[in-house]
C-alpha cells in the first residue's frame, strides 16, 4: 500500500458536502491524501467512506472553524505527522441572512466575520510554516461574484468575501518571492449547493453547474 507521506497533502474546509466534498473526492482520485474538515462529522464520515471505497486516502478532522485553538491544534498535528502541506483549500463559509445593511443582525454579523474571514486568517497563520515546506504550496480561496460586484441585501456575505480575497492576495504577495507558495482566488459561479438553494429558493437546481465543475477549477490551479 502506498505510504500516505509520499502523497501530496491537501486540507479542504467545508468538506462535508457541496464544493468541498467534490474537491476532496477529486483530489483523492488524483492521488492526493486529503485532510477533510467540517462541523458535521457524519458528513465527513460518509465522504471518507466514498474516498476509501474509490481507493483514495483521507483523514477526518471534525471541528468548528470558529474555534481558534482547534485550528492551532490542527496546524501542530499536520506539522508533527507530515511536516508539510501542499494545498490549503479555503472553502467553508456561511451565507447569513440576506438583508439591508442597516438591518443586519449584529450577532450574525460577528458569526459571518468569524467563519468567513477570521477562521481563514487563522488557518493561513497556523499552516504557513508547513506550506513553506512544500515544493509547490497552494492556497485557494473560494469566493463569489458579489465580492467585486455589490448586490442589494448581500452586504454581510459580500463584505467577508471581499475581505477574504484581499487577505489571500496580500499573503500571496508576501510569500511569492521567498517561497514556492502560490495563492488563487476561485469564483465558481452559480453552483448546485445548499447555500445557493438558500439564497435562491425558487431556482431550478437542474439548471446550475454541479459542484464537480467547481472542483475541477480548483484542481486546475494546483497544477
Amino acid at each position: 500500500m502506498t505510504d500516505i507521506t509520499t502523497k501530496k497533502l491537501a486540507l479542504v474546509t467545508g468538506a462535508s458536502r457541496g464544493i468541498g466534498a467534490a474537491t476532496a473526492e477529486m483530489l483523492a482520485r488524483e492521488g492526493w491524501h486529503v485532510i477533510i474538515t467540517a462541523r458535521t462529522e457524519a458528513g465527513l464520515a460518509e465522504l471518507d467512506d466514498r474516498i476509501h471505497k474509490a481507493g483514495g486516502s483521507a483523514t477526518i478532522a471534525p471541528f468548528d472553524l470558529t474555534d481558534s485553538d482547534a485550528i492551532d491544534r490542527l496546524g501542530s498535528a499536520i506539522g508533527a505527522r507530515w511536516g508539510r502541506l501542499d494545498a490549503l483549500i479555503l472553502n467553508a463559509a456561511q451565507l447569513g441572512t440576506l438583508a439591508p445593511v442597516p438591518h443586519l443582525d449584529l450577532k450574525e454579523w460577528d458569526k459571518l466575520i468569524a467563519l468567513n474571514l477570521t477562521a481563514n486568517m487563522r488557518l493561513i497563520r497556523a499552516l504557513d510554516p508547513w506550506l513553506r515546506q512544500s515544493a509547490a504550496g497552494h492556497v485557494v480561496a473560494v469566493t463569489s461574484s458579489v465580492a467585486a460586484s455589490p448586490r442589494a441585501y448581500w452586504g454581510g456575505y459580500a463584505a467577508t468575501k471581499a475581505a477574504l480575497e484581499n487577505l489571500v492576495a496580500t499573503y500571496g504577495e508576501e510569500v511569492k518571492n521567498v517561497s514556492a507558495i502560490r495563492t488563487h482566488i476561485i469564483d465558481p459561479g452559480a453552483t448546485r449547493t445548499v447555500m445557493r438553494a438558500r439564497a435562491y429558493p425558487g431556482e431550478d437546481p437542474a439548471r446550475l453547474k454541479p459542484p464537480e465543475d467547481a472542483a475541477r477549477l480548483i484542481l486546475d490551479r494546483l497544477g
